[in-house]
């Protein structure tokens, strides 16, 4: 598998394991994958080539469109301009009710002897020519394509555009006080305000997501949260009462929140979609106790 290291970007955050075995402690994020030669991490695009892990989609997007910023979800920020948004295959959470299930778990090619490398020059080459005024890292998780990311982000910087990251926020502290620094604005998505319910439906964890919002409102970046409410499952009371008093107090009644509707998909098929009543509700709630920008997706 040589032929790797001139087709695929070697990845960052890891250790080889001392024990001679060629396998890698992958650091990126708390999934912490212990990975065999010649075998993926949980997110299946992280690869274990004869010892050295390689970032599989490096250079090969899966997804690229130019949006409206408004779109990505972002309220209040860059309005009425256009983002040139960039995706690639893999995740690594496992969300029961993922709504890009088809990237997300999709698979990149192990292919080495590939051609269809487009380089961080390229994308920003792209976004300049159709007059956006940001890239944007979404539709799959960018934190597990970071290496991508940040290059994109530094060639973007250079030339005058903002680089805009919607994520999940499932990131180690060392990786994401290296890359978030780069980000101009993020939108991170806040699957539900519960442990358990990150444990049960996503394979995640509550505390880093919190955590890597914190550190983005400390960067002093323009923040905005989304949450999917899923009937039943993350939409109670006393869990959205929860959100929104750590939002009061750990970042402020300014950051604008959006509360979006859930619709059957991938494995929660069978749950009904969230009532618009629902979300109004969650709305007026939210605006009672003092918050400024509150918004409603999918209705």
């Amino acid at each position: 598998m040589d032929k790797a290291n001139n087709n695929f970007k070697e990845a960052r955050f890891y250790h080889l394991l001392p024990d001679g075995s060629k396998k890698i402690k992958c650091e990126l994020c708390p999934q912490s994958c212990v990975i065999s030669p010649d075998s993926s991490g949980f997110c299946k695009v992280r690869h274990n080539f004869s010892g050295k892990l390689y970032s599989l989609v490096y250079g090969y997007p899966t997804a690229l469109q130019i949006d409206p910023i408004e779109k990505k979800p972002f309220a209040e920020y860059l309005n009425g301009t256009t983002t040139f948004s960039i995706g690639t295959y893999g995740c690594n959470l496992d969300c029961q009710f993922c709504q890009n299930y088809h990237l997300s778990c999709g698979k990149p090619s192990l292919d080495v002897s590939r051609k269809d490398f487009i380089s961080p020059v390229r994308i920003v080459d792209n976004a300049v020519k159709n007059k956006c005024r940001s890239v944007a890292f979404t539709y799959n998780e960018p934190s597990i394509w970071v290496e991508y990311a940040a290059d994109i982000a530094l060639r973007a910087r250079e030339n005058n555009l903002s680089s805009v990251l919607i994520s999940n926020g499932f990131i180690n502290r060392a990786a994401a006080e290296e890359f978030y620094p780069l980000i101009d604005a993020a939108n991170i998505d806040m699957k539900g305000f519960s442990e358990e319910f990150y444990s049960d439906l996503t394979k995640g964890r509550l505390s880093t997501v919190l955590e890597s919002i914190k550190l983005l409102y400390s960067l002093n970046k323009h923040i905005e949260i989304t949450n999917l409410v899923i009937p039943g499952k993350n939409d109670s009371d006393q869990i959205i009462r929860g959100f929104l008093e750590w939002v009061d107090v750990n970042l402020d009644k300014n950051v604008p929140l959006h509360f979006s509707a859930f619709f059957p998909a991938y494995k929660l098929k069978n749950v009904p979609p969230t009532p618009a009543a629902k979300l109004y509700e969650i709305r007026d709630h939210a605006i009672s106790m003092g918050f400024t920008s509150v918004y409603l997706g999918n209705v």
